[in-house]
């Protein structure tokens, strides 16, 4: 492994001026300031994390607490990821990323050892067992996803009461009247997934104000299951002429359920989803979707704690609570219904 001393030897300066030049700490020549940086170029040179932390008090690192679910749709999931590991090393940091199960005891030895200077969460449940240890940590920490005590943190989500009305309010205007709604299985209701009853409840509430009928479903996040209960769905409700999709493996297994029974959307039923653009490019899915925006909600999340981590604005400013207003996407997918 290539040391401070390498590069040294290599710029033909003492082992302090190679520090001094690489750390700012002291004045330092041009010419020397150069011929050290060449040497690092040179030999590939990365200053030791723990060395750095102990000469800046900052490691340059930003942890990142996620976890893969067995019910939910791992593919989503890395959009996420991507946003905030993508904007992390724009800003000049490292990713730790951590996946363990009990994220309370992984939050105490990250952030007591300053393994990291700030935390972003994922998979951020209505009652959050991990806050209460960020909240007393010296580290700032920033949310993807809203729980229902957002002190002490900045949050960062899609507003999804305004999405679920969104959905309905779009083939309202079409003249739609019965209208399916598939959403995530039940247990990610059950360990406070709010995000989905939040969208839920909207859409129910504004097709009651708008006269329609709306037949609400919690579906599973795996194939094959997806894809008889989709079909179950739509045998069960043959008069619905819409269908409001919140679950990313529903989306993504639809193509098929529609071509194995012979319809399309908008001919037969008019489609509208909740997933991001690069979601729909993967999967090649065809349908209108309200823009999802993960790796925007990454990188508003990374951007605003290095704003913290670097002391603008200061620790003791107000926290933010910032919504993305949803945004729909027409693919084409939806139509008049041909019986209104």
């Amino acid at each position: 492994m290539v040391t401070i001393g390498d590069v040294a030897r290599t710029a033909g300066v003492s082992r302090s001026t190679a520090s001094y030049a690489l750390s700012g700490k002291r004045a330092i020549s041009e010419d020397v300031r150069r011929r050290v940086e060449d040497a690092v170029r040179e030999l590939g040179y990365s200053p030791n994390a723990g060395a750095r932390a102990l000469a800046t008090s900052r490691t340059r690192t930003i942890g990142l607490l996620a976890q893969f679910y067995e019910d939910e749709f791992a593919p989503a999931m890395l959009q996420y990821i991507l946003g905030v590991s993508d904007t992390a090393r724009e800003l000049g940091y490292d990713i730790l990323l951590v996946t363990e199960s009990d994220g309370r005891s992984a939050l105490r030895r990250i952030t007591s050892t300053r393994m990291v200077d700030g935390l972003v969460l994922l998979n951020v449940a209505e009652n959050d067992e991990r806050l209460a240890v960020l909240r007393a940590a010296a580290q700032p920490g920033a949310l993807v996803g809203r729980p229902a005590d957002c002190s002490g943190v900045d949050v960062f989500d899609l507003d999804f009461e305004e999405a679920g009305r969104l959905m309905v309010d779009h083939l309202h205007e079409l003249g739609h009247r019965e209208l399916l709604l598939v959403s995530q299985p039940e247990h990610v209701v059950e360990r406070g997934g709010a995000y989905v009853w939040r969208l839920q409840n909207a859409a129910i509430e504004r097709a009651r104000m708008r006269g329609i009928r709306l037949h609400p479903t919690f579906v599973p996040a795996h194939q094959p299951e997806v894809g008889r209960a989709l079909a179950e769905l739509l045998d069960a409700h043959p008069s619905a002429t819409g269908l409001l999709v919140n679950n990313e493996a529903a989306a993504a297994a639809l193509p098929t359920v529609l071509h194995e029974r012979d319809l399309s959307a908008p001919t037969n039923l008019s489609v509208v989803g909740r997933y991001s653009d690069e979601f729909a490019r993967t999967f090649s899915l065809p349908y209108s979707s309200i823009e999802s925006a993960p790796d925007r909600l990454g990188s508003m999340a990374v951007r605003a704690l290095v704003r913290r981590i670097e002391g603008q604005p200061g620790h003791d400013e107000p926290h933010v609570v910032r919504y993305l207003s949803p945004e729909l996407v027409d693919r084409g997918s939806t139509a008049s219904p041909r019986h209104s």
